[in-house]
């Protein structure tokens, strides 16, 4: 253990212990009948509260950071079930997992060393990604989530049950210096309901107007208790279902290829009926051959006394119609929150969570590939097919140099279904007090919390590799139970019992687990002529762990689909910080208020070692009606243990390879020699004979235990407009610049292959391995520390509540965010290569970056009514080959208070039925999930009791 490690836990005992004396001896202020306050834990009637981004208590009306607050009736105003689609919602948010996003295992493991994270739910600002946006819990960290396909670096808010969110409340602004690391791009707190009188219900129902996708939500929770009996308690529950909409029951989603009716390249060449690469001959099944031995004129694949043909496009195989556009789910829980009164002196609150979520997502039956050509990287690629095996009709051993591929659609075993239990166990604790100190008010906390998160995966429709390579092997040798596997038959000719010997169950899980304990004091120091000093100053130790294990099979390199190894690690860190605010004028000329904080903290970690990050701010009230506001802050994100010691795996990534004769890419074999000569010096067949038999390419992906830690800096300047003869309006603009600079994150694998082709980067072609055929057997493209990202633009609020009219109060709010740049700096060997983002959609992984992004509100009341009518519109971006137009998406929600007890509401979401805009390059679908709405009008009613 090193010596901060001890003092920091020395410090944290010594807290505890002064406040355990503080209970019985020692002053203290009495608090309110709300719950004490803690990190952005408001206290209604109390003189200073904590708001997000500081730890330093004050006037609530001070509000000095670009912070979004999101209460109760906002949440339910939008008629969604999960805070992560609220979220996901903002202008300033970019894209992030959700109920849209199907992708399981199908098309691998992104690159980013987390795993897939199917079935979660995340929340991304500023587009840095989830891992660089920090979630905590009562301003407590929160458990990182567990996707049994590795080990994230994010929090999944499907874990969080709905029912015990009071607010929560957006830092759109970096706050290393006051939270630690992971806050580069800003910090969502989650704020919980710890003052309840009575019982309250709310049910909510909806369907989409196609008449597929239901879902419920039902919430409850029950409360008693005050301040004056010493003891609040609030318990809650909640279930929430949502039924799946099939990708076939959208026009968008038929077809790989937006707007087709019928199948072309993007279709995938693993067919029921077979394309077999023989003999240097390019040959599919002409028709289902159900019984006997098939001929094969090998001179002349065209005979037609022979059972094969030449393969053509239209027999290619149409997987889209297989997935979900939005996936199945189910998510259950309860949180307890118990808070206890130690006279005037002290405040114990208990706070404990459990969440399960079930969920599944779903791809088209398996293509079973194997081969050289196959680019599996296991044993499928050197598999042999014996002469004795009875349905090889080709009577000679085909083993790797006498056929280069073979691709089977395994339709027999039915779509592949990925089956997610995931299971969150969370418990925190804080006890808190106040004492006198220097004539100033003085607050002091102590912190500890542990959580949990499991996860366990089931996946059907795969085929163990061994088994397989048995039943097409020597038939002496398949001796029961191995059943001889017919490849060549076509559709129908897989048994029952084939695909029982072959086939198998995987069952993947994984874990994270987090302790971790903080203690706090802030508290005013001396008067300056603005007000008075004030500073806060803390400590805190924290422990991660995680692990991912596969299916022993899978782990063996013996599954079909997407290899997998295990992974495992862990790490600590200790951490000191210190906040300062000086108020230095008020009420003077040009002065109304003058006021400048700063920040620094210290972290040391057993992976990563220490850093000392820095953050700075002024705040100028030239006038008591605006305020100017600017901020510098040094950001700071240890790698994750997924990123650290994530073990290799495979993205089946949809890129369009230059070097194919039938390439879409810009610049390719056909219209650049330039690439025509870099592809050939890669050992492409130099006569363009090669064509790509799949347009999805495995990139190999892992983890680097030699990455250093991410380093950030942000520059923000705003101001907020607050009229006295306009009261209720208010107009805040924030301009945002942030930097990151070693970013953690794998080279795009089309920017490894296009940089490649055209300018024979080394850097970039090293990462390529090609089979004898010119066919990309993988992309090895682990994690790196990426040059940069750079990113800066403007947030643009107006908000504005009427006085009490003889029509109701009406209320406007306008939130718009303008992305001005977001740059991608990516190392090669002359230098780097930046790629410019903004106004373009990156695809596979999906990810739209709009340059414009806004919702406004319009919101009425009148006695027991009321009504609000939202518009979400988000501008058009640019992609390879094409251009996603705009899109404005409108919401409207009726409410009738009935009485003190009875609440309903009716509202549709995407309102006017509004597609979202076709995309080539995405992953699935059709469309980019993270970023746009499910094709289809969402219809709700909503019923709520209060006793």
């Amino acid at each position: 253990m090193t010596n901060l490690s001890c003092t920091l836990r020395a410090g944290a005992a010594t807290f505890a212990i002064a406040a355990a004396t503080a209970i019985f001896a020692g002053p203290a202020h009495a608090q309110d009948e709300a719950a004490a306050p803690t990190d952005g834990q408001a206290a209604q009637g109390e003189q200073s509260i904590l708001i997000t981004g500081s730890r330093i208590r004050r006037d609530p009306l001070d509000q000095d950071q670009p912070v979004i607050f999101l209460d109760r009736e906002t949440i339910d105003r939008t008629g969604l079930t999960s805070a992560a689609d609220v979220l996901q919602r903002l202008p300033s948010a970019g894209g992030a997992l959700n109920s849209r996003f199907n992708n399981s295992g199908n098309f691998g493991n992104p690159p980013d060393g987390g795993g897939v994270g199917a079935g979660a739910a995340e929340v991304d600002l500023r587009f840095l990604g989830s891992k660089r946006t920090l979630v905590l819990v009562d301003g407590m960290r929160f458990v990182n989530a567990a996707s049994a396909s590795g080990v994230p670096g994010s929090t999944d808010l499907n874990a969080i049950p709905e029912s015990m969110i009071e607010r929560i409340e957006v830092l759109q602004s970096g706050a290393s210096a006051i939270y630690g690391s992971d806050a580069i791009a800003g910090v969502v707190n989650i704020i919980t309901r710890r003052q309840q009188e009575g019982f309250r219900a709310s049910a909510q129902f909806g369907v989409m107007d196609e008449g597929d996708g239901a879902s419920q939500n039902l919430q409850l929770s029950w409360g008693t208790g005050s301040s004056e009996s010493g003891t609040r308690i609030v318990i809650g529950g909640n279930y929430v279902r949502q039924e799946p909409i099939g990708s076939g029951n959208r026009s968008i989603s038929l077809f790989p290829t937006p707007g087709a009716t019928a199948c072309d390249a993007s279709c995938s060449s693993g067919t029921p009926n077979g394309r077999f690469i023989v003999l240097d001959n390019d040959l599919t099944l002409r028709a289902p051959v159900l019984t006997g031995r098939p001929d094969f004129n090998p001179l002349d694949p065209t005979d037609p006394t022979s059972d094969f043909r030449a393969f053509t496009t239209p027999d290619r195989f149409n997987f889209a119609p297989f997935n979900f556009i939005q996936i199945p789910l189910e998510r259950y829980g309860g949180f307890v929150n118990v808070t206890q009164q130690f006279g005037d002196f002290a405040e114990l609150n208990l706070r404990g969570v459990y969440n399960r979520r079930n969920s599944r997502n779903q791809a088209a039956p398996l293509p079973l590939f194997v081969g050289p050509d196959a680019g599996n990287g296991n044993l499928l690629d050197t598999i042999s097919i014996d002469a004795t095996n009875p349905f090889n009709p080709f009577g000679v051993t085909l083993e790797p140099g006498t056929y280069a591929f073979i691709g089977r659609r395994v339709v027999e075993g039915g779509p592949r279904q990925y089956d997610q239990t995931v299971d969150t166990y969370y418990v925190a604790g804080t006890l808190e007090g106040d004492f006198q100190l220097l004539g100033n008010d003085w607050y002091w906390d102590v912190n500890g919390l542990w959580g949990r998160n499991d996860a366990e995966q089931e996946v059907r429709g795969n085929i163990n590799a061994a088994n397989l390579a048995r039943a097409l092997g020597p038939l002496a040798a398949c001796t029961a139970p191995c059943v001889p596997f017919n490849i060549f038959g076509g559709l129908g000719s897989i048994t029952p019992a084939m695909l029982e010997y072959v086939a198998f169950t995987q069952r993947d899980s994984s874990r994270q687990e987090i302790w971790d304990v903080s203690a706090n004091v802030s508290g005013g120091l001396f008067q300056l002529p603005g007000g008075t000093a004030s500073i806060a100053f803390g400590v805190e130790h924290r422990d991660l762990s995680g692990r991912f294990d596969p299916d022993p099979i899978v782990a063996a390199g013996l599954g079909s689909d997407i290899p997998a190894q295990p992974t495992r690690g862990s790490y600590n860190v200790d951490e000191a910080y210190a906040e300062l605010r000086l108020p230095l004028l008020a009420d003077t000329a040009f002065f109304h208020r003058l006021e400048l904080t700063g920040a620094a903290r210290y972290s040391d970690y057993t992976t990563s070692g220490s850093t000392t990050t820095f953050s700075a701010g002024v705040n100028w009230e030239p006038i008591e009606d605006l305020l100017f506001r600017g901020s510098w802050a040094e950001g700071f994100r240890a790698p994750s243990i997924g990123e650290l010691f994530g073990t290799p795996s495979r993205f089946d990534q949809e890129i369009s390879d230059p070097c194919s004769s039938d390439s879409t890419a810009p610049e390719n074999f056909n219209n650049s020699a330039t690439v025509r000569a870099n592809c050939i010096a890669q050992g492409v067949p130099a006569d363009g004979s090669y064509t790509q038999l799949n347009p999805q390419i495995s990139v190999l992906t892992g983890g680097n235990d030699t990455l250093e830690p991410e380093t950030s800096e942000s520059w923000g300047a705003g101001m907020v407009w607050r009229p006295s003869f306009l009261p209720r309006l208010s107009i805040e603009a924030n301009y945002f610049n942030i930097r990151v600079d070693g970013a953690i994150q794998a080279i795009p694998g089309g920017v490894l292959l296009g940089r490649c082709a055209t300018t024979l980067d080394e850097f970039s072609c090293d990462t390529i391995t090609r089979t004898a055929s010119g066919q990309i057997a993988r992309i090895e493209n682990f994690l790196l520390n990426v040059s940069s990202i750079e990113t800066d633009g403007l947030d643009v609020v107006l908000n504005f509540r009427t006085a009490e009219t003889g029509a109701g109060t009406f209320g406007l709010y306008w939130a718009s965010t303008f992305l001005f740049n977001y740059s991608l700096a990516v190392p090669s060997t002359d230098g780097v290569t930046v790629i410019e983002r903004e106004g373009t959609e990156q695809g596979s992984p999906d990810q739209a970056f709009p340059k414009f992004k806004s919702t406004g509100i319009l919101d009425w009341s009148l006695d027991d009514f009321g009504a609000s009518l939202t518009g979400r519109y988000i501008s058009g971006v640019d992609e390879n080959g094409g251009r996603l137009g705009s899109r404005f998406y409108t919401d409207v929600q009726l409410r009738w208070q009935i009485d003190d007890r009875f609440g309903f509401a009716l509202g549709a979401n995407n309102l006017f039925d509004v597609d979202p805009p076709p995309c080539i390059t995405c992953g699935l679908n059709n469309f980019d999930p993270t970023t746009y709405d499910v094709p289809g009008t969402f219809i709700y009613a909503r019923a709520s009791v209060r006793m």
